[in-house]
């Protein structure tokens, strides 16, 4: 299937694609805010840059969107007809780097929380809250 976008068409919708502040992101800062859970946004001190942190905690929360991270099993992550090898390939990236990020993380005593752009709901944003709550513990495992 050809594209429907002229190259310079694509390249102006891609560009607009954030990085911040994305649906998904805002809607888990302000449920998290509500709940009385404060935070710092995208930690630059720290590996990956981190949506959410909670310094005192000891906690980082990545919010992913599914098709742009990979999210295995997820209908949103399905790979565009075209250019498949490179969409592949991207997102494959995409994927060791959270790893290696995330190893980072934990190596350097972080708990480290991912939410899925699928999965966001109130009872798994309930569920996040509760799990910030808590005393939490790295276990690099």
């Amino acid at each position: 299937m050809v594209d429907i976008f002229t190259q310079q068409k694509r390249s102006e919708v891609m560009s607009r694609i954030r990085g911040k502040d994305t649906r998904p992101e805002m809607t888990v800062r302000k449920y998290l805010h509500s709940k009385g859970l404060r935070f710092r946004l995208h930690g630059k001190g720290l590996p990956g840059k981190p949506d959410l942190v909670f310094a005192r905690r000891r906690a980082v929360v990545f919010v992913h969107g599914c098709f742009w991270h990979g999210h295995k099993g997820c209908p949103r992550a399905a790979l565009p007809t075209t250019r498949q090898d490179f969409w592949s390939a991207k997102i494959g990236a995409t994927g060791e780097r959270d790893q290696r990020t995330r190893r980072k993380l934990e190596e350097n005593g972080w708990t480290v929380l991912v939410v899925w752009q699928c999965e966001i709901s109130a009872e798994k944003l309930e569920g996040l809250a509760t799990t910030l709550r808590s005393p939490l513990r790295c276990d690099p495992s």
